[in-house]
């Protein structure tokens, strides 16, 4: 069973880093089990209505000291569609996605700089003030 390492944001600041394998995308509820877990606890039931975000990463840590970029490398072709997701707490996400569609209650977005933590991001609809393809 694949295993992804998450940081989970919800809409109220809250943030919870740790291990998922039953997200998907169309589900209303998934199961993350924390990073500091104690052997054989059972995984937190998540519900994605209260996310703001959900970001799949390479490690834990990340580097709190690292900017990512916000702009589109012009002599790198791009994947997907250009995207510019601006949060209701005014964080930036900038990057291509695959299936972004008005109505969504969430879509996929890969972030443009490849030295971010993140590998991909599950965006919530809801948690959003404006999306716009570039």
């Amino acid at each position: 069973m694949i295993q992804n390492k998450i940081v989970v944001r919800y809409q109220d600041g809250r943030v919870m880093k740790g291990i998922t394998n039953d997200f998907m995308p169309n589900k209303d509820i998934f199961h993350l089990l924390p990073a500091d877990a104690l052997p054989n606890v059972k995984p937190l039931p998540v519900a994605v209505r209260e996310l703001k975000a959900v970001f799949f990463v390479k490690d834990f840590a990340g580097d709190p000291q690292y900017q990512d970029k916000k702009e589109f490398d012009s002599t790198k072709p791009v994947t997907g569609r250009k995207i510019k997701v601006v949060f209701k707490d005014g964080e930036l996400l900038i990057g291509t996605t695959q299936g972004y569609q008005p109505g969504r209650p969430g879509f996929f977005v890969i972030p443009i700089d490849p030295k971010t933590n993140s590998d991909r991001c599950f965006v919530v609809s809801s948690a959003t003030n404006q999306v716009s393809l570039v």
